[in-house]
Order: structure tokens, then C-alpha cells, then sequence
């Protein structure tokens, strides 16, 4: 999983159909200093996060697919919490 920023929202005029009735946005990763780590993203926003919102993003393939629990349908990133806080226990 990796933290990131909503940036934008995606309008598509044609889906996958399984992908209807889903919310994607723009996500950019951040390192844990909130910095910009890469390119952003496309994620499936499964808690109604929006623009400037610090998200919580699953990458993990398998666990991807089985968060939004359309069956073996393929997704690469979704978003699964809105972060509140984030604290950094020193190493």
C-alpha cells in the first residue's frame, strides 16, 4: 500500500460495464514527507474521497480485485481509506 493526493477525477464516457457504477480519480503518490513520488495514477475510489484528500492506495494485484469485490474483474489500484493523521515512528 502507498499514500497519495486526489488530484483530480476521471470522466469517462464508456466504462467496462462491471466499472459502471464506479468513482475513479486521479491520484499522486506521496513519500512520507507528502512529497511527490511518480507519476499519478488511476484509482477506484471505494470511501468518496475528492480533490486534496491524503488516501490510502492498494497496489497489491490480488487484494485490489477482492477489495471491491467485483469477482475476477482486473483493477490495479484502489483507494481504501481517507487519512486523517499520518505519524512516522522513528526507525
Amino acid at each position: 500500500m502507498i499514500v497519495g493526493r486526489v488530484v483530480g477525477e476521471v470522466v469517462c464516457t464508456r466504462k467496462f460495464r462491471t466499472y459502471d457504477a464506479a468513482k475513479l480519480l486521479q491520484v499522486q503518490p506521496l513519500d512520507l514527507q507528502k512529497k511527490d513520488r511518480g507519476l499519478p495514477m488511476t484509482a477506484i475510489d471505494l470511501v468518496d474521497s475528492g480533490p486534496g484528500d491524503e488516501v490510502l492506495i492498494c497496489l497489491e494485484g490480488q487484494s485490489a480485485v477482492d477489495a471491491i469485490g467485483l469477482g475476477d474483474n482486473p483493477v490495479d489500484a484502489v483507494i481504501l481509506a481517507v487519512i486523517d493523521e499520518l505519524k512516522v515512528a522513528d526507525a
